[in-house]
């Protein structure tokens, strides 16, 4: 009875939701649904790491391939997305000291993230969509690839997802700029020229240089929003050919050999994907390792004027480094692949050390430094993508690219070595430092034991499966192909074993958060009356 009473109350009284803002409750309801469809695209994968060291029975081809499909868009957008746009609502009214334009919006948003993502998946679980990459295949559709029902069902998902994300994108930008009633008239042009980078500009032609109105921070949510804001309209304008082509089909108007030119639809498709690495990764990443920096050692940013001038620099480099991604596609203007892909996605080596170099020298200034939590998930973060982003620009290289190009190195030294590593643990890092800020310090943690074991399984489990299916990358092995000879078995279970030890990393943390904030804490934060009124996250402005 003493271990249920805990699990239902939380450790020493758990979450006590009285004194918490609107904001900070919906921040929450972001976050755990996050964490839970963070571990719903582990399990995913190990099935799908399971199945391709030995076909399971009870997983046929065409699940397998829907798994594939549905296992990033469930990790990207219904985890990465949902715990950075919980993390983004509550710092930008918190950083710019003012309330959140609408807490409805941000309520909406939450809702409309986690039903799109649930329905997407449910294409893929029930009705085995399986188009092999999210929603990138050789176009035009074939009902004998592709099911009528599951290909409508997962464009539903994506829309509720796009239009929460649109949703996240105006509220952030309102809330930089308006002015709350009652207050003296904020500058929103130079508010907006603040975020944007653009007075950062102006201050390299200026003798006497204008104060940054804007938190840097707040520099780096407002850049990536924008390149968020760009991807979702990519996204969503590729949905709705999908549908298109689906209904023309479906009432005998073939679109097989029309309207689309499949070389320029990539272009696009393309251009608009990678703005998710280069905004919610790179500078979305780089902001929040500035600000986790900032709290963990109580001092100014090192070097801020360069930071900023390095955040509007990836802003721009992600918008020009797609073509990357098409550097074994023989239609693709060599122009292209030299200029954007190797040369500006070489570029990123760059911005990208920078805010490495800044974050570091930044904690260093602060030693001694106690070796907490966030710190610790930092510098796991940072370790991730020094080794990941090295490795995309090894791929990045026309020579090497015919090595590499579509097999598991891309997906795994690369990929996942960035998401599950550099994000995640950078992301665990930001849960950790802000847990008592939205909880008011009402909620302890229940074990520091295994803290540190989640700590240590995630981060040896993250790079040791990234580096095995490199290693079978390196040998020959496919992405998003089953192998049925057990050529590749070696690799394979040794990257089985790694994924299984980030799954029980999750499973871990999961329950350690569960009994600090108890069962009856997590469902008081769902509560429909927390988000009827707009409160201020901060004491009014003239008291900050």
């Amino acid at each position: 009875m003493g271990f249920v009473k805990r699990l239902m109350e939380g450790y020493e009284g758990g979450l006590r939701d009285e004194a918490m803002t609107p904001m900070q409750k919906i921040a929450l309801r972001f976050v755990v649904i996050g964490l839970l469809f963070y571990g719903l695209a582990a399990l995913e994968g190990m099935i799908m790491r399971l199945h391709e060291v030995k076909p399971l029975p009870m997983i046929d081809e065409s699940h397998f391939f829907s798994i594939m499909t549905v296992h990033p868009m469930v990790g990207i957008f219904g985890s990465s997305y949902m715990i950075v746009f919980g993390a983004f609502l509550f710092l930008t009214p918190y950083l710019m000291k003012k309330p959140i334009y609408s807490v409805k919006l941000a309520d909406l948003s939450w809702k409309l993230m986690a039903g799109g993502t649930f329905i997407m998946w449910l294409a893929g679980f029930l009705f085995h969509y399986a188009p092999l990459y999210t929603l990138y295949w050789p176009l035009p559709v074939d009902f004998k690839q592709f099911n009528l029902i599951g290909g409508i069902t997962y464009i539903v998902g994506v829309v509720g997802i796009m239009v929460g994300t649109f949703l996240f994108t105006y509220n952030i930008f309102k809330t930089i700029l308006y002015t709350p009633e009652g207050w003296e008239r904020q500058p929103s042009w130079e508010l907006l020229k603040s975020t944007l980078g653009l007075e950062g500009l102006l201050n390299f032609f200026r003798r006497e240089k204008k104060e940054h109105l804007v938190p840097l921070p707040i520099a780096a949510i407002g850049r990536g929003t924008i390149d968020m804001g760009l991807n979702a309209i990519v996204i969503s304008s590729a949905g709705l050919l999908i549908l298109i082509y689906f209904l023309g089909e479906l009432f005998g108007a073939s679109l097989k050999d029309t309207w689309v030119d499949a070389l320029l639809y990539k272009n696009i498709f393309w251009w608009g994907l990678d703005l998710i690495a280069d905004g919610l990764v790179l500078i979305f990443v780089a902001g929040t390792w500035y600000l986790l920096a900032m709290l963990i050692s109580g001092k100014d940013l090192f070097m801020q004027n360069i930071a900023r001038a390095a955040l509007f620099i990836e802003m721009v480099v992600s918008w020009t480094v797609w073509s990357h991604h098409l550097m074994s596609d023989q239609g693709q203007p060599n122009i292209l692949k030299v200029v954007s892909g190797e040369m500006v996605t070489a570029f990123e080596l760059i911005t990208q050390g920078i805010a490495v170099f800044i974050t570091l020298v930044t904690l260093w200034r602060a030693r001694p430094l106690k070796m907490s939590n966030e710190l610790k998930f930092l510098l796991g973060g940072i370790l991730g993508f020094m080794l990941a982003v090295p490795a995309g620009i090894i791929q990045a290289d026309l020579g090497m690219n015919r090595v590499l190009h579509n097999t598991q190195w891309i997906i795994g030294t690369h990929v996942h070595v960035a998401i599950l590593v550099g994000l995640t643990m950078t992301l665990y890092s930001a849960i950790y430092i802000l847990l008592p800020i939205l909880t008011n310090n009402t909620v302890k943690l229940y074990s520091q034991k295994l803290a540190n074991l989640h700590f240590w399984l995630h981060l040896i489990g993250g790079i040791g499966m990234g580096a095995f299916m490199g290693m079978a990358g390196m040998d020959g092995m496919l992405r998003r192909a089953i192998y049925l000879n057990g050529e590749y078995n070696t690799y394979m279970i040794l990257a089985g074993i790694c994924g299984a030890m980030l799954l029980a990393a999750f499973v871990i943390f999961l329950y350690n958060i569960v009994m600090s904030f108890g069962v009856r804490g997590l469902i008081a934060i769902y509560r429909p009356a927390a988000v009827q009124t707009n409160e201020a996250v901060l004491p009014p402005k003239e008291e900050s």
